[in-house]
């Protein structure tokens, strides 16, 4: 039996497989709304086959997105567009989870195609925020969180979380990855703080932890709970495997279900040699010494590699990304590919290949 088609139980859900769609942000919300394209976006990977469908990096303030364009949950106009793309998710057969997010010091910025640059407040930005006052090279300089700073950001995670419950998600993941505000505390290149929320390791990682609690302790007990970690810096000084490992006991020990081992984004001295899997070692080095199930990324695209990670016990789940917007039907064709018996919807049904 295909290990990539075997059912996942995570508290009290069951995800069909183990093939997650990972968060791809679109960059095309208005108000922080998502829209027709996300529902067809993502609506488009569950009749694909996938087990679970997260959403992009949803911000749980204005302040907390990354461009003007992104979807947000810090109001219940977008709780209810986003129950609409939940319920088309679920009738799919998928599980739905929303990555809840805060950009930190990367905030204000364009979309990628329009250049990535800072956006001036006049022209619909706003003054980001960070650990610190140090800015992410070629964008706009943030304000140092103070305490109540800190005690807003956590508030707005639990609201957050409660309006994902309100629109039916399955899942919520907290996303501390890829040079955003819950990375830019993990870090020392990025926080430099000489408080409470920095210093040592147990400083650094004071405000994940405390986000993780509270969203836990927001979010029902038969649901599970993520984690997305940037795993490594790539830079000689900054977070290390050995931290992520570190993070992940003690996230696990406040009730994270899974860590999801992405990587990088919080400096742009990083030095990175991407190639096929070349993430897989971080989520089996957390595995292993952490003792938490993980969730394998960077470049995924064939299913008997995807089948590999799985079976030699480098990860529980695999996310992919781009390979899924290439084809949103992946998971279809790797079936077939590995000879596993899958329901596809009946309304494609006559274009299932027949197995040998």
């Amino acid at each position: 039996m295909s290990m990539l088609f075997s059912p996942h139980v995570l508290r009290g859900v069951t995800a069909r497989n183990r093939i997650w769609v990972a968060p791809m942000c679109q960059y095309s919300a208005v108000d922080g709304l998502p829209g027709d394209w996300h529902l067809v976006h993502l609506g488009a990977r569950a009749v694909g086959g996938a087990g679970v469908v997260l959403t992009e990096a949803t911000a749980v303030s204005p302040e907390g997105r990354i461009s003007p364009q992104d979807t947000g949950l810090w109001n219940d106009a977008q709780r209810d567009a986003w129950s609409r793309v939940v319920a088309f998710v679920r009738a799919q057969g998928a599980l739905a989870g929303v990555q809840l997010a805060h950009a930190g010091r990367k905030g204000s910025t364009r979309r990628p195609w329009e250049g990535r640059s800072a956006v001036a407040p006049r022209d619909g930005g706003w003054q980001p925020v960070g650990p610190t006052a140090d800015p992410y090279p070629g964008l706009a300089t943030p304000a140092a969180l103070d305490e109540a700073g800190i005690a807003e950001v956590r508030a707005d995670f639990v609201a957050a979380t409660a309006r994902a419950l309100a629109a039916g998600f399955d899942l919520v993941e907290v996303h501390a990855a890829h040079g955003y505000l819950l990375h830019e505390f993990l870090s020392p290149l990025s926080n430099t703080r000489t408080d409470a929320y920095g210093g040592d390791l147990t400083g650094r990682m004071r405000l994940v932890l405390e986000v993780v609690e509270d969203v836990r302790a927001a979010w029902p007990q038969d649901r599970p709970l993520v984690l997305r970690i940037s795993a490594s810096d790539w830079v000689e000084g900054g977070w290390t495997v050995e931290d992520s490992v570190a993070l992940a006991k003690e996230a696990a020990a406040r009730g994270v279900d899974l860590v999801d081992c992405s990587s990088g984004g919080n400096s742009a001295d990083q030095v990175v040699s991407p190639g096929p899997g070349y993430q897989v070692p971080f989520a089996a080095q957390v595995r292993r010494d952490a003792g938490v199930a993980t969730g394998a990324v960077g470049m995924l695209t064939d299913p008997a590699q995807a089948e590999q990670v799985l079976a030699d016990g480098s990860a529980d789940v695999v996310l992919l990304a781009r390979e899924l917007l290439r084809d949103p039907h992946w998971p279809l064709r790797a079936a077939t590919a590995l000879g596993a018996e899958v329901a596809w919807p009946v309304q494609y049904e006559r274009a299932r290949p027949v197995l040998a």
